[in-house]
C-alpha cells in the first residue's frame, strides 16, 4: 500500500468531511519520491481545539508514518466552519536545496 493511502486511510478516523493529500516530493531535494506531504483536512473533530492540539491529533495518527517515510507534513486542518469561511490554503514553498 503507498504511503498516501496509509495516511488517507489513518485520516479516516476522524471523519472528514473534506481531504487533499498532496505529495510534494518532487518540489524537495535528494532522491525520495514518498517523503514530503501536504494535507488539507476539514473536520467537526477540530471544533474547540487550537492548533497545537489539531496537530497533536495527527501527528498521533500518523506517528509511525512520521518516524520512517514521510519526512515532512504541511498540515492545513479546519473546522467546517472556518473552512467555508475562507477555504484559502497557502502556497508550499519550494525546497531551497532543489536545484533544475
Amino acid at each position: 500500500m503507498s504511503v498516501e493511502q496509509v495516511i488517507l486511510d489513518k485520516v479516516a478516523a476522524l471523519n472528514p468531511e473534506h481531504v487533499q493529500l498532496l505529495n510534494e516530493s518532487h518540489m524537495h531535494a535528494g532522491p525520495a519520491t514518498d517523503s514530503h506531504f501536504k494535507l488539507v483536512m476539514v473536520s467537526a473533530a477540530f471544533d474547540g481545539k487550537r492548533a497545537v492540539a489539531r496537530h497533536q491529533m495527527l501527528y498521533g495518527l500518523l506517528a509511525e508514518e512520521l518516524k520512517g517515510p514521510v519526512h515532512a507534513l504541511a498540515l492545513h486542518l479546519f473546522t467546517p466552519t472556518e473552512w467555508a469561511a475562507n477555504n484559502q490554503v497557502p502556497a508550499s514553498p519550494t525546497c531551497q536545496g532543489k536545484h533544475g
